[in-house]
């Protein structure tokens, strides 16, 4: 169709002149002598040239005024993008969920142009609140006590006069609005419906990761309470019974006369007391040993074992390679993975009569590898629930389900125990993996490849 009209520009006023100069030839010279013939065809020839001219200018102009157009529409799509690219850098930027949606509502009202934005939630009765806004103050009523439907009744009648919304959602189920108009009539475009959607979705998001991210830290919260709960039952209540059933011996022993005995029982209720005062010193210093983003699971763990090889007056030596060092695991993997050291070192004091133990940690096929190796009396699987005082292992095989790792208890060969937590690294740690261990020379030696995991005594 284009190639017709450019040859319907051409051909007319060619067909038009060979005319005219035939007839100039023929005719027009015998009617009209020279030089008003010429006169004649150059006039024609102008007229028709102008008129061609004008009809190409005409069609130049309304390409160029369709070009004009789509540059910019395409000019202002680019812009809408880079403006939702920075929102959304910005919201991943921000913390707080109440800041989150207070920048998203202020870019649909700058990216749309409009006089107010609202973003409206949905409780979990159905009745709706005002989460943000942007606007001029006066036009909005927090309360939601005017007449209309759950965006109109917090905003002044007249202040929403046009108004475009996108619905917020999460698994299907409508959980809010955000909405934008203004007192004067105008349009909205495709572009407009599209890029207040984007928004839209992004609200819903930042709403679902702060729901879920709550649901987490309840859960972080239950688990640790779960923890607490069961070493103070294992610990702390066992220990008070137990000086409940010496004191209440001592007295008939003193009112028997039985002196010696009697002392005898205050030296074990002494014993345990230095007990409980230690197992409350390191739970204190265990509660107040986070990791530091900076230094990591190793710097948490050369922080930690002096201080506890000091109070539990035992030999604590720690190694990690540099590969292991290196590592770049998630947080919550790191602060589990710094818990189970913790407990593995407290069993060790409470029920291995070790004098040394060994914690190394090294990065093998893939894996962090944290060893925990002690030169005590070991446990015997076939006595389980037994002994006292008494803290279980489940915690432990918990804490290593919540960060993806496999643990085992190992016999070692001359006695002993060793914990072998292993940490898929996914290939985040960035550093070249290594089937070497990294363990120094006067490390303990690892269990053999055949040892048949041991199962608590204690569990």
């Amino acid at each position: 169709m284009r190639i017709r009209r450019r040859w319907l520009l051409v051909v007319p006023p060619v067909v038009v002149i060979a005319i005219i100069e035939a007839l100039s030839d023929s005719v027009l010279d015998e009617a009209m002598p020279f030089p008003r013939d010429t006169i004649l065809v150059v006039v024609v020839v102008t007229l028709l040239t102008l008129a061609g001219t004008a009809l190409a200018f005409r069609a130049i102009d309304r390409l160029s005024e369709a070009l004009r157009r789509r540059n910019a529409e395409l000019e202002a799509r680019n812009a809408a993008a880079r403006a939702l690219h920075h929102v959304s850098v910005a919201v991943t930027a921000l913390a707080d969920l109440d800041e989150i949606l207070q920048a998203i509502a202020g870019n649909a009202r700058d990216l749309l142009g409009t006089d107010v934005a609202l973003l409206v939630l949905l409780r979990p009765d159905g009745e709706p609140r005002l989460a943000a806004t942007s606007g001029s103050s006066d036009a909005f009523r927090p309360a939601g006590d005017q007449p209309g439907d759950e965006v109109s009744r917090f905003v002044q009648p007249g202040r929403l006069g046009v108004r475009l919304a996108a619905p917020l959602q999460r698994g299907g189920a409508v959980i809010g609005q955000l909405a934008v108009g203004g007192r004067v009539s105008r349009s909205f475009s495709v572009d407009d419906v599209e890029i207040l959607s984007s928004l839209a979705n992004q609200a819903a998001i930042a709403i679902e990761n702060a729901r879920l991210q709550g649901e987490v830290r309840q859960r972080d919260v239950i688990l640790e309470r779960e923890r607490i709960a069961r070493e103070m039952h294992d610990g702390l209540a066992q220990v008070l019974g137990y000086v409940n059933t010496k004191s209440q011996a001592v007295e008939e022993l003193l009112a028997s006369g039985r002196s010696d005995e009697a002392r005898g029982q205050m030296a074990e209720l002494a014993s345990a007391a230095r007990s409980i005062y230690v197992d409350v010193r390191e739970a204190i210093l265990g509660l107040s040993s986070p990791i530091d983003p900076e230094r990591g699971l190793v710097g948490a763990l050369e922080a930690y074992v002096p201080r506890f090889a000091d109070q539990a007056k035992i030999v604590v030596r720690l190694a990690a390679s540099p590969e292991a060092a290196a590592t770049d695991l998630d947080p919550l993997a790191q602060a589990q993975i710094f818990r189970i050291v913790q407990e593995a070192l407290t069993n060790v004091r409470k029920h291995a009569a070790a004098r040394r133990v060994w914690v190394n940690l090294a990065v093998q096929a893939g894996r962090l590898v944290v060893d925990v190796a002690d030169d005590g009396r070991g446990f015997d699987p076939t006595e389980e629930g037994t002994g006292w005082p008494h803290f279980g292992l489940r915690s432990m095989r918990d804490r290593a389900e919540a960060a993806g790792a496999a643990i085992e208890w190992l016999e070692r060969p001359g006695g002993g125990m060793q914990l072998r937590l292993e940490v898929p690294l996914d290939g985040r740690s960035g550093v070249v993996l290594s089937d070497v261990d990294a363990a120094p020379a006067d490390a303990a030696p690892a269990a053999p490849a055949d040892a048949a995991p041991a199962r608590s005594g204690q569990d």
